[in-house]
């Protein structure tokens, strides 16, 4: 289950090919592919529950033969790594006992076995003294989590790996879990905080078992487009160097990101259409496809409108190569929704502005906050004249 520096675990690309399976929109001769590539996995590493669960799916048709195979085989070697187990206890130190408990640990995880994997686990940690070794522990559980896609379990080892850096840890380690915390807030959709903690994660970037750099840069500039502002989008991912040596590597995203930046709007919906496709077949991004399509586009046409205090909307069309039609249906949506502060006047064609104020909003709050003051402290005066 350990990744190896610069490679991604195993079982991360097995599951994100079991997605393709299942994704709609990959076509039946890649799903073929995709199905021999699956199968193989599992025969290689003798993954009998993973095998048994697949078949029941109808993801692999049942072959008895290759699944009592597999069986023997996972008997087999259990039982060996219980007798170690048992000579470590009886003839060997604390150490020992832990690494054999790993084993088995790992054992179980190769194999898809996520209950026991994860009880296992817990009797590993029990044997288990150093937080760094504990940390690890975690990242093993951590896997587990996102190859099942299981939230629940990942919020929980997050928050049980934060309570173990109070008692100490490296700063490797707590590199890594930013990233693998980033990872957790992009699928639940906490967007913001994934682009701080992958920006903050750039230069310390060592967990290849999850995915490679340029698919962790792909996320830290989907992230941030959707989550800085202008200047900040400036300065920590546009002119950033770590971010300029891989970008060109992954398809439109350097022409995504440069042409937003540089206000070419035509080339920049190229750029999206071409990423469209990325997006759609991730597993970590497909369900939120809609709503990333949606807070783009918001962003997009924000930064267009905030040059103007009024612009035709035939001139806006011209600027993102797009139709009158679909502007107008466009604007007409996000203003909505309250995304977009303007208003559309149908007869002239033209699109009006109306920013809200925030030098007025901020004296408003400084007025509400210094009313709220005065009543505190007159109430507090009658509690000391009385």
């Amino acid at each position: 289950m350990e990744g190896q520096e610069g490679t991604q675990q195993p079982h991360l690309v097995l599951a994100h090919k079991l997605f393709l399976l299942t994704h709609p929109d990959v076509q039946d001769i890649e799903k073929v592919r995709l199905t021999e590539e699956v199968l193989a996995s599992v025969k290689a590493d003798d993954m009998s529950p993973l095998y048994e669960t697949l078949t029941s799916e109808s993801l692999l048709a049942l072959d008895r033969s290759v699944l009592e195979s597999m069986r023997a085989k996972n008997e087999e070697e259990l039982k060996k790594l219980d007798e170690k187990i048992a000579d470590a206890e009886e003839n060997l130190g604390e150490s020992e006992v832990r690494e054999a408990h790993l084993a088995k640990s790992l054992f179980f995880i190769r194999i898809g076995d996520k209950d026991k994997a994860l009880e296992q686990l817990k009797v590993t940690e029990s044997k288990t003294v150093a937080v760094g070794l504990k940390m690890d522990l975690v990242f093993h559980t951590l896997q587990l989590g996102f190859f099942y896609m299981d939230f629940d379990l990942i919020s929980k080892s997050i928050d049980k790996a934060k309570n173990l850096f109070e008692e100490g840890g490296d700063w490797e380690r707590k590199n890594r879990l930013k990233v693998y915390e980033g990872l957790y807030c992009m699928s639940t959709r906490n967007f913001k905080k994934a682009a701080n903690l992958f920006l903050d994660s750039i230069s310390t970037f060592t967990t290849y078992e999850l995915f490679p750099y340029d698919t962790f840069i792909f996320y830290t500039v989907l992230t941030s487009i959707i989550s800085l502002d202008r200047v900040s989008l400036k300065q920590k991912v546009v002119d950033a160097p770590e971010i300029l040596t891989v970008i060109g590597k992954v398809p439109y995203l350097s022409e995504f990101l440069n042409s937003l930046y540089d206000c070419q709007y035509k080339s920049f919906f190229s750029a999206f259409a071409g990423l469209t496709e990325q997006i759609k077949l991730d597993r970590y991004l497909h369900l939120h496809f809609r709503y990333y399509m949606r807070e783009v586009r918001t962003v997009v046409y924000s930064q267009f409108l905030e040059s103007y205090k009024s612009v035709t909307i035939e001139a806006m069309a011209k600027a993102f190569g797009v139709s009158v039609e679909f502007i107008d249906l466009e604007l007409s949506r996000f203003i909505a929704a309250g995304k977009l502060h303007c208003k559309i006047d149908k007869v002239a064609g033209v699109l009006e502005t109306n920013r809200p104020d925030s030098k007025n909003a901020l004296y408003q709050a400084t007025i509400k906050q210094g009313d709220f003051l005065l009543n505190r402290i007159q109430k507090l005066s009658r509690v000391i004249d009385l």
